[in-house]
């Protein structure tokens, strides 16, 4: 009896040792094949062959060291006790490899639906519109993907499926409890499919929210990352956008027009600067040729507000043009006219009482 337990733990112990050895020669013969893979994509046109090349490259590996585990415990292990366990596992082992590769399909076709998106032209608002659907809905397919692997992989447990079918029971009240523990969360992910239908935002979005001026870098299901024009970033929960007033440049389309402020003395004639900045304008790509205007939109005691109005095609376009005519502007009035801009007045005619002026001295 104890010699044949001791050979059945000596060959347990060669047969495992074999397989280890199995799994690191497939390893490596596996990353040579991925290599030589590789470079044959790397010639190829395109960046899609790639991009799946890599998003499977673990994924299949998962798969092939599972069909080697399964081959092995059928063929030397299942004489043990601890067989079925083993068959558990492999089960559980398979339904995350089909869930894996599941969601990186779901990641190869949104790659593939965006290369087909050009967002880099100036009229790219319906591009950008069908990118934020795209990833939207491919986050929500992920996330499908994960419950029903969790859920299924629950169901091959024997305690799970009592415990299953005595919540059914009481379905009603545990509704109810999870709910309200899950508001805020339903409520989030419930706006960002709304976000993804409805698109008060879309990818790469010119925004103003919270006092700051930037473009909408990412949409998720629970939040929104804005990029800020000095490169830092402001993370907002995706239902800010629907519950809370915010500007969208980009929001029909990327064409804007922009305004300068100037304020100046009541000597100075508007219809100078009308007559120059044609020629500032002249052969400046950050003008579309659309809106030019000069108008005094208000008026103090002190000085006169005057409006220029510019367009572009497009927000950042708009913002370099007007700090280019800005100055030109400034410049212009600077050297022809510097004593135009705005400025207080003293009146120099007081009436200087010899009196008051005594008091003074003393």
């Amino acid at each position: 009896m104890n010699q044949n337990f001791t050979n059945e733990t000596i060959n347990l112990i060669i047969e495992s040792f074999s397989f280890i050895a199995l799994l690191v020669v497939v390893f490596f013969v596996y990353t040579h094949l991925f290599r030589f893979f590789k470079k044959k994509v790397s010639k190829a046109p395109g960046k899609l062959d790639g991009f799946i090349l890599e998003l499977f490259k673990i994924p299949a590996l998962w798969i092939v060291y599972w069909v080697l585990l399964k081959l092995f415990t059928h063929l030397f292990l299942s004489e043990f006790p601890f067989f079925p366990y083993l068959q558990h596992i492999n089960e559980l082992l398979l339904i995350f490899a089909i869930s894996w590769i599941a969601i990186q399909f779901v990641k190869t076709g949104t790659y593939y639906l965006n290369s087909k998106l050009n967002v880099s032209t100036s009229d790219n608002h319906n591009a950008r519109k069908r990118l934020t659907r795209i990833n939207v809905f491919g986050g929500i397919a992920s996330s499908i993907i994960i419950t029903i692997a969790i859920a299924v992989a629950l169901l091959t447990f024997d305690a799970a499926r009592t415990v299953g079918l005595s919540l059914l029971t009481s379905a009603g009240v545990l509704g109810i409890i999870v709910g309200f523990a899950a508001q805020k969360s339903i409520g989030m992910i419930l706006a960002g499919i709304q976000i993804a239908i409805t698109q008060p935002i879309t990818i790469d979005d010119v925004v103003i929210v919270e006092g700051e001026w930037g473009h909408i870098e990412e949409i998720t299901l629970t939040y929104v990352v804005v990029k800020i024009w000095d490169e830092r970033r402001l993370i907002l929960p995706v239902n800010f956008f629907l519950e809370k007033p915010f500007q969208n440049w980009t929001r029909s389309s990327a064409d804007i027009t922009g305004t300068i402020f100037l304020y100046v003395d009541y000597n100075f004639s508007v219809e100078r600067i009308r007559t120059v900045l044609p020629d500032m304008l002249k052969g400046n790509p950050d003008w579309d040729g659309r809106t030019v205007n000069v108008q005094v939109t208000n008026s103090t005691e002190r000085f006169k507000e005057m409006r220029v109005l510019l367009s572009s095609s497009d927000s950042s376009k708009n913002w370099d043009l007007r700090t280019n005519i800005r100055e030109k502007l400034i410049d212009f009035i600077n050297e022809n006219y510097p004593d135009s801009f705005a400025k207080i007045r003293i009146n120099s005619n007081i009436d200087l009482n010899p009196a008051i002026l005594d008091k003074t001295d003393r």
